[in-house]
């Protein structure tokens, strides 16, 4: 059996602004950017060099699921962005304005930080000690 998860939906205010953010600011790349109706689109974004899961970005639909927008998992680290350069991507972050909201620490796991996105989804960034590359610090 060969099963892998393909994408994770993130709810988002807008599909445009959430785009910017996450090309501009975290140099994510935009994969797709398909209209699926006048207010539905499917947009797929994925860090550079990533061959792995995806984000979805799915615009809020109603009143219900704008209540989850930055808020998808009660408060806790939500994603886990893995780096092979923890200071040159840190350092490019704090230059674009994101908010560090826990400072780099070096664990037994790997160098790690905890940031916020443009809605408020805590994240954490790490680089992975070479011989532990499936942690999980959240």
């Amino acid at each position: 059996m060969n099963q892998n998860i393909a994408h994770i939906a993130l709810v988002v205010r807008e599909y445009d602004e959430a785009i910017a953010f996450y090309t501009e600011k975290l140099n994510f790349k935009l994969i797709e950017d398909t209209p699926l109706s006048a207010e539905k689109r499917w947009v797929i974004i994925a860090p550079p060099g990533s061959s792995g899961c995806k984000l979805l970005l799915a615009r809020a639909a109603n009143a219900e699921q704008r209540t989850r927008i930055g808020n998808q998992t009660g408060g806790r680290v939500f994603l886990f962005l893995f780096t092979d350069d923890f200071w040159r991507d840190f350092e490019n972050m704090k230059s674009k304005g994101i908010e560090f909201v826990r400072q780099p620490v070096e664990e037994e796991y790997g160098t790690v930080a905890v940031f916020k996105d443009l809605y408020g989804n805590l994240w954490d960034i790490i680089q992975p000690t070479a011989n532990n590359k499936s942690t999980e610090s959240g």
